[in-house]
């Protein structure tokens, strides 16, 4: 029996170059996930998913395994307790490709695959609700940022 892992695909109307910040741009993930996503998204970097209240809670940490903006990140995932654990790390992949150009303007495919949870069914569980409604704020914010303005 094969590893349990979650898999997602939407297609966005942005450029691959906006679905990049939208994924690694802090400023635009507090907008629709609530949490910062900081890095330099270099490849061997460290990156933290913070809560964006007072306290800046770390969330979940890790390490950028591969990074080719605007195409592809590749990220390793913990609790941050767990990080260097290998038994509770998990491995998010994101490939980005641009479709064709339609008349109303660009369209980009994500393809999400989150995997190598190994016993951290906990982990599993909350991804594979989490990441579909994450990706549906993506979305929401890059094709309508009128309904995100903050106050």
């Amino acid at each position: 029996m094969s590893e349990a892992s979650f898999s997602h695909v939407l297609y966005i109307h942005a450029t691959p170059e906006e679905v990049w910040d939208g994924l690694t741009d802090s400023d635009l993930t507090s907008r629709y996930w609530f949490h910062d996503n900081v890095s330099d998204w270099a490849v061997g970097s460290d990156w933290t998913h913070r809560r964006t209240d007072e306290q800046g809670t770390v969330d979940i940490a890790g390490t950028v395994l591969d990074s080719d903006p605007p195409n592809r990140l590749v990220l390793s995932w913990a609790r941050p307790d767990d990080v260097g654990d290998p038994a509770r790390t998990s491995r998010v992949t994101i490939e980005i490709s641009p479709q064709d150009e339609w008349p109303l303007g660009p369209w980009t495919g994500l393809r999400l695959e989150h995997s190598e949870f190994g016993a951290d069914r906990e982990m599993r569980d909350s991804v594979s609700f989490g990441w579909p409604a994450v990706l549906s704020g993506l979305k929401s914010i890059l094709e309508r940022p009128d309904i995100f303005e903050l106050e």
